[in-house]
């Protein structure tokens, strides 16, 4: 796997956070790591946007590459058309990546919002970038309520399009979580139909840098190059039955 898509149920669940957190257990293992950003939006020209926040939480060996600014927190298409500016098209994208992939061993694509949301005027998404790259998804998830709709909607929509789920990964995990978030434990993989590979603590992105990469491989499976055990997680934390 030398590029991986990073997508979400949804805005403002995690996606950078676990981008980095992925990035960071790479580069421990001693991969090459860069993490390509299509679109910014809600960000100024001088802001550090959802990249370079990956190179401040993962650390300056990984490339951050950013496609296009948009300033209005709005999907791509909207925020471009609204600001006069070019969009992105699938191509734009998946070119880039592929780019990037001839020198480093990982590339994490990291989408806006959702699976579905818009790139340009014709409707183009994060989904068709995968698709010409041929490259598996990562699902960013929350842990309560209401999230095994929307994981099993963009997991009907990955299958509808022939494209792999790689897993699942919920974006933030509460210190104190309800009912509902511990019974989702259980539920997600099968709302995804792929495997949960990992779960991050609330609050990770507030963390000091060397402290976050230090732990971000426990918050990971192996084949995010981690050392996190769904099963223990579980064990911990589901209620009883």
């Amino acid at each position: 796997m030398s590029i991986l898509v990073v997508s979400g149920t949804g805005t403002e669940i995690g996606k950078t956070v676990v981008t980095s957190a992925i990035a960071a257990a790479a580069v421990a293992a001693g991969r090459s790591v860069a993490v390509l950003k299509p679109a910014q939006t809600g960000v100024g020209p001088d802001e550090p946007g959802d990249a370079a926040e990956a190179v401040r939480l993962a650390g300056p060996a990984v490339t951050a590459v950013e496609l296009a600014r948009y300033p209005e927190p709005l999907a791509p298409d909207t925020a471009a058309r609204r600001a006069g500016l070019p969009t992105l098209s699938p191509s734009d994208i998946a070119e880039a990546a592929r780019r990037l992939s001839l020198h480093h061993d990982l590339v994490l694509v990291e989408g806006a919002g959702g699976l579905l949301v818009r790139f340009d005027e014709a409707g183009h998404t994060l989904a068709d970038a995968a698709a010409l790259l041929g490259a598996p998804v990562l699902v960013v998830a929350p842990a309560g309520l209401g999230t095994l709709n929307s994981t099993a909607l963009t997991a009907e929509v990955l299958r509808a399009r022939d494209l792999t789920a790689l897993g699942v990964v919920v974006g933030s995990w509460p210190s104190s979580p309800d009912l509902a978030s511990r019974c989702n434990l259980a539920d997600l993989p099968k709302s995804a139909g792929a495997p949960l590979l990992g779960a991050i603590p609330h609050g990770a992105g507030t963390l000091p840098p060397a402290a976050f990469r230090t732990q971000s491989p426990t918050w990971l499976a192996p084949p995010l190059t981690g050392t996190w055990s769904e099963q223990s997680f579980l064990h911990t934390w589901s209620p009883p039955a």
